[in-house]
């Protein structure tokens, strides 16, 4: 089967010095962490790409509309002093000054400029086609984040590579109608809801 485009891992630490709670105590947080453990779809599996470090594929056939993974973590917010390489690579923007990281797989999906997934009820990874077993799940990671400081060098090497990926406010016109229903809700809504703040 034909494999998705590859894409580079997670995001950056440019800014991480201007990122210091998720309300409640570093200790506690850490503690969380440490009981993180890789969940088991029987549709997808983690393991090592060629280009990119860890992304995931599909075990077996994955229809449109299934959702494929979630960010089901533990929330940051933008006081947090733990932030670290490693939350800023695999947590995902849900509110303006709020990230949520994942307990499974949804943490090491790379980035594709022509994703086969996308982003619904802030948290869920969803297929936006039909994924053949072998694919990589892919997203666009504009489609959860909005911030000034998030900027990477895009590698995908899709036919619509856009070279420069970070800010949903980037994302041309044309991309987010072909990604209608796909963005996460806090980008697109007027008055974005609150998000309930649990793990």
């Amino acid at each position: 089967h034909k494999i998705a485009v590859m894409c580079f891992h997670r995001k950056s630490v440019r800014g991480l010095d201007r990122f210091v709670d998720l309300r409640r105590s570093n200790r506690v947080l850490m503690a969380d962490r440490s009981k993180i453990k890789p969940k088991k779809p029987s549709k997808i599996i983690v393991r090592q790409t060629k280009r990119f470090g860890l992304g995931v594929f599909a075990l077996k056939k994955i229809r449109r509309g299934e959702v494929v993974a979630k960010f089901d973590g533990p929330f940051y917010d933008n006081k947090f002093d733990g932030w670290n390489r490693d939350l800023l690579t695999h947590t995902i923007q849900c509110g303006p000054a709020l990230w949520r990281d994942s307990l499974g797989p949804a943490r090491y999906m790379n980035h594709s400029c022509d994703p086969n997934c996308g982003i619904q009820r802030r948290f869920e990874v969803v297929a936006m086609r039909t994924i053949e077993a072998g694919e990589q799940i892919t997203w666009d990671y504009e489609m959860t984040e909005k911030s000034w400081w998030y900027r990477l060098k895009c590698r995908c090497g899709a036919r619509e590579c856009r070279k420069v990926i970070g800010s949903y406010s980037l994302m041309p016109k044309k991309t987010r109608q072909k990604y209608a229903g796909f963005i996460s809700s806090w980008l697109t809504r007027k008055k974005p809801s609150k998000v309930r703040l649990k793990s």
